[in-house]
């Protein structure tokens, strides 16, 4: 059949991709891909589950040039379904009911996914001293008098002098706007926001119980943000979305390719990225019970380039060197309607400082939940993401650093790869002597060897490797001899296991096989792991460097990546240095939690604003002995780096020279099974 016969469709975020006869319904054509889209009616457009949002334009990265005449016009079962339920939003179709003309780029929203992607951001729980720049006092205002002339909010502010001390607030508009019929209808009594006590910034009829605030953080591919109660510093809300932006690019460089060949590239992607902002403002509130208009402040994390995009700054200047940042300072006092994000009318905005080009916000947040300003210790914090960044530093000195791991450690760029949802392989664990793996999948409690595995996947089947199961198969190859320390799978293992088979001229190594699909970690899979690897490692011995040290005390791993893998398998394969491993921990949503912290606290916001100041930022594209770093850190563990105390708790295999023969080598070493180690 040729191209003009058929139209080419990709769907994100899941990145299939298929060529189907002109005239193919969007849902047959998403099922013969595997594309996770609900549909109860089973296509015949009465449940509405299978909407989809068309992406219109010229996407390069996907070589699709994606437009609406490319699908069919709303048909009469649409139009039936809109009459009954509401009107689609724009660009939104039923996918059983839309079919296609020509090429076409279609989202799948998370409320139309079957298996909706687990968003792993949590609000840590840590010790907040509650301090929120936004308080509530409830005053009783004097009625008018026609002998004492003074207007409404002259006696407002007497009253708030009288009961509670405060002298020369400052009123904005809207507040006076509102003043009057908020006055008459609580009877004269009122409830006030004062922010940082210096301003009233909202005012409601009577008594007003409660306010509350969201801490945001922007992630490259997920944004997670957290409701609190800004008078008890309870967490009473959490949501989270894939971050829309995703199906112009999945890294951040990529996105920034897009604006620099698209014309108001960055307005789109502004308005995407705010659309869902106020799309999980709403989700929290209802969450939360309450009005999304009691939501009286926002505060704000993410890396430089999500942060200019929000807050409508062009990031081009961050695509090449010197990557200049627009600001460097907290963004603080904005109105939460000049961002277009629909909580109070009147609510403000406040953002965390950028600490350099490609260090942001969001490793402020870090830092200002990690703290490791406060202590002797020399503490190394990594956040493990599309673009990973280092703080190393103790309350001497801090040094800061960012490194292009890429998207590999999050399932992309992996052949079998994909994000954390409900099929994907998580753990992984081979047998030294057979080769033979098991492994857990998310939605399953069962390892793949235990009775009832099957039973219990049934529904979502086993369906691709996630981050930190990528990171345990390698691992594990490692350690039981079917990669050497370059990364080599060893192809005469082929005579011992039919794990090992031939992959073109190198080999791979299946993990899961069934009537469906085959899993398998190819030669290419590996290099990839080992580039993004390297180059996080690079980056830490580089910081090390410069700050005269040879070792770290501590190892913070912060995101969504960090909460998830197993620490000793992140050290097997060189992503961090040597380091007691009781000492490696997991810090979650440091960055969300930083964020949440200066939303509860603005003493803790004057502190981060100072710290950020300090701290000695290097740019490891322009550092000379980066190379050097990143090519010695594409071994396992390293090629030269002793990982001594990882080695008190885990069989590493013994180092041979560069130059002695690799094949059959891993297969003729004799190993000791760990027995109680993690790693068995």
């Amino acid at each position: 059949m040729s191209h003009q016969d058929d139209a080419l469709v990709v769907f994100t975020p899941s990145g299939r991709r298929g060529r189907f006869p002109l005239g193919t319904p969007l849902l047959e054509a998403a099922r013969a891909l595997g594309v996770d889209i609900d549909s109860v009616c089973g296509g015949r457009g009465l449940c509405g589950r299978c909407q989809v949002d068309l992406c219109e334009g010229s996407f390069t990265k996907h070589g699709v040039e994606s437009s609406a005449n490319h699908l069919s016009l709303k048909s009469d079962t649409e139009w039936a379904w809109e009459k009954r339920r509401g009107a689609l939003r724009e660009g939104r179709r039923l996918s059983c009911s839309s079919q296609l003309l020509g090429d076409v780029l279609i989202d799948v929203p998370a409320s139309s996914q079957v298996h909706r992607q687990i968003v792993r951001k949590r609000a840590e729980v840590l010790d907040i001293e509650l301090d929120p720049i936004v308080r509530l006092y409830f005053v009783q205002v004097q009625q008018p008098d026609l002998h004492v002339p003074a207007s409404d909010l002259r006696r407002l502010k007497a009253a708030l002098e009288y009961e509670w001390h405060f002298s020369e607030l400052k009123t904005d508009i809207r507040v006076v706007q509102q003043l009057q019929d908020a006055l008459r209808r609580g009877d004269w009594g009122v409830t006030v926001a004062i922010h940082d006590d210096r301003r009233i910034i909202a005012v409601w009829p009577g008594f007003q119980e409660r306010i509350f605030g969201m801490a945001v953080d922007v992630g490259s591919t997920t944004i997670a943000a957290h409701l609190c109660n800004l008078q008890t510093g309870e967490v009473v809300a959490s949501a989270g979305r894939m971050n829309p932006q995703i199906r112009y690019g999945e890294d951040l460089m990529s996105r920034v390719s897009y604006i620099m060949m698209n014309p108001g590239g960055e307005t789109v992607m502004t308005r995407v990225v705010r659309e869902a902002l106020c799309e999980l403002a709403s989700e929290l509130a209802s969450e939360a019970g309450v009005a999304v208009e009691a939501i009286i402040e926002a505060v704000f994390v993410g890396n430089p380039i999500m942060q200019s995009l929000v807050f409508g700054i062009n990031p081009v200047e961050l695509g090449g060197a010197p990557f200049a940042l627009a600001t460097d300072e907290a963004i603080d006092g904005l109105w939460a309607t000049e961002i277009d994000l629909a909580i109070h009318p009147n609510a403000r905005v406040y953002a965390l400082p950028c600490i350099a080009g490609h260090v942001g916000a969001d490793t402020a947040g870090a830092i200002l939940s990690e703290t490791p300003y406060l202590g002797e210790e020399m503490m190394l914090l990594v956040d493990v993401g599309t673009n990973a960044e280092i703080v190393l530093g103790n309350r001497h000195r801090l040094l800061a650093a960012s490194s292009p791991t890429g998207p590999a450690f999050e399932g992309a760029q992996i052949s079998c790869g994909q994000r954390a949802a409900p099929g994907a392989i998580e753990r992984v664990r081979i047998d030294r002597q057979t080769l033979e793996p098991r492994y857990k999948v998310i939605g399953c409690e069962r390892w793949s060897d235990e009775p009832g595995f099957e039973a219990e996947i049934a529904g979502h089947g086993v369906t691709g490797v996630c981050g930190s199961g990528i990171i345990e198969v390698i691992a594990e190859m490692f350690l039981a001899g079917v990669i050497n320390a370059e990364g080599v799978i060893q192809g005469s293992l082929t005579e011992r296991s039919p794990r090992v088979e031939a992959d073109g001229r190198t080999f791979r190594y299946v993990l899961h096989r069934d009537g469906n699909r085959t899993l398998a970690i190819t030669q290419g899979d590996i290099r990839a792991i080992q580039l993004a690897k390297a180059a996080l490692y690079a980056g830490i011995r580089l910081l090390m460097e410069h700050y005269g040290t040879d070792h770290v005390d501590r190892i913070r791993l912060a995101g969504a990546f960090g909460a998830h893998i197993d620490v000793s398998y992140a050290m097997v394969l060189g992503l961090i240095p040597d380091c007691d491993l009781e000492h490696v921990t997991s810090a979650g949503n440091a960055a969300g939690t930083g964020g949440r912290i200066a939303l509860l606290s603005r003493k803790a916001r004057r502190e981060i604003e100072a710290v950020v100041r300090r701290v000695e930022k290097l740019e490891t594209a322009t550092e000379p002995r980066f190379q050097e770093h990143f090519v010695a850190a594409m071994a396992i563990p390293h090629r030269s780096d002793v990982f001594a105390r990882l080695a008190e708790h885990v069989d590493l295999p013994p180092r041979v020279a560069r130059d002695a023969p690799s094949q059959g080598r891993a297969a003729r070493r004799r190993r000791r099974r760990v027995d109680s180690s993690p790693l068995t």
